[in-house]
This record gives C-alpha cells, structure tokens and sequence, in this order.
C-alpha cells in the first residue's frame, strides 16, 4: 500500500501543474467558466514561481498556494467523498478537524509540486457546456516536448456561483477513489476517525516542520 499511495502522490504533483501553466489572454477569452476559474489561479502561481527568493521559502510558498486554491476548491465535498461512510457517521467536530488537516496534505502535495516542476505547458481540451449544467470535468492536458501527453482531469461543481474542483484524475485515477481507499483501510486498522486524524495531523507538523520534499 505504502508505493501504491506514494506513486498516486507523484500522480498528483503532475495534477499540480496545471495550475503554474500561465495561458495566454487570446486563450483565456475563449475559455468557458469552469476552465476560467482554474486559468486564473494558474496566472496566481506563475507569477510568483517567476521570483527565485519567493521559491526558496517553502512556508511563504504553502501559504500562498493555500491562499490561491482554497478559492478554487470544494473541500468539504471532497472530505465527505473520500470518507464515505466514515463521514457520514462522524460528529461535526472530527468532520471539522479531518477537513483542516486533510486540506493541509493537498495543499503541501500543490506546494511541491509548485517548487519541483516549472517548465511545461499545458492544453485545455474543447468543454461542452449547457446553460443550466450544475456539474463538469475539464479536460487537460500535461506537455512536455518528446514525451506522450499527460491527461488530467478536473471534475468540477457549481457552488455559490463558484466553480470549484472536487476531484481529480491523472490517467484515469481518481484521486477521490484512491484516497477513500486508503481512509477506508486506515480506519480498519486504527479503529477511528480520530486516529486518522491524529496520523494526518503529525504528518502535516512534521513536514511543514522542515520536510517539504518529504512522503505525505
């Protein structure tokens, strides 16, 4: 399981790139509003990636990124997918905890990937979208001259007049899919969500400790 979940992270810094793509403005004009909203944090992150000093300092780099997806993201229908069940019968207050800490494991997997990867493109494919669709999946593509392109797509719900992502798939991977897979055998083995938690919240310290390269 251990180099199942760390070959989906790796997966996932991939994802991440979609986001430090800048697109030109001829391209943003014809783009329709679910890929808009993932353009505009994608001109966010370019700018600051073009600052050497700013690249440096891994705690200013999450806290920016964080700053920059949370808008974009639609963490607690995410949380409740990837729990399932456990969400379900969970009380508010470890629903609460398991969002703040689980929210800090993507963002610190976005940050990596913001400092590792900066030189490769990015494709929107053509969107179909009707008037009244509540739902999407942009469709990408990662490119990178001599090597096949890397598909990922984005799944997307209109919230509050927002579009926000709520799953991600690289090659056909869902993020989702996997991390319920490995919320579901953690609390087979540890018996509570409040030992995940604990799990999630000690790994989230002790990276943003000093450990930004480090496994998730």
């Amino acid at each position: 399981m251990k180099n199942h979940r760390s070959g989906f992270y790796g997966l996932l810094l991939w994802a991440s790139l979609l986001l430090v793509m800048p697109l030109t403005k001829a391209l943003a004009a014809d783009l329709l509003a679910p890929q808009q909203a993932i353009e505009q944090a994608s001109v966010q992150l370019k700018q600051n990636m073009q600052d050497p000093a700013f690249t440096k300092d891994f705690a200013k780099i999450n806290q920016f990124v964080e700053s920059v997806i949370y808008p974009h993201v639609d963490f607690n229908r995410i949380s409740a997918l990837v729990l399932g069940k456990i969400w379900k019968d969970a009380p508010q207050d470890e629903r609460g905890r398991f969002k703040k800490e689980f929210q800090t494991l993507l963002v610190r997997t976005y940050s990596r990937a913001f400092v590792e990867f900066k030189d490769w493109s990015v494709r929107f494919l053509p969107l179909k979208l009707a008037a009244d669709d509540k739902k999407a999946v942009v469709r990408t593509e990662i490119l990178q001259p001599g090597l096949q392109p890397i598909a990922v797509n984005y799944r997307m719900v209109l919230s509050n007049g927002q579009w926000k992502v709520y799953d991600i798939m690289i090659e056909g991977v869902s993020l989702v899919t996997n991390y319920r897979t490995t919320f579901q055998n953690d609390f087979q083995n540890k018996g509570s969500l409040a030992a995940i938690i604990d799990g999630l919240a000690a790994r989230n310290k002790e990276a943003l400790a000093g450990n930004p390269s480090g496994q998730s």
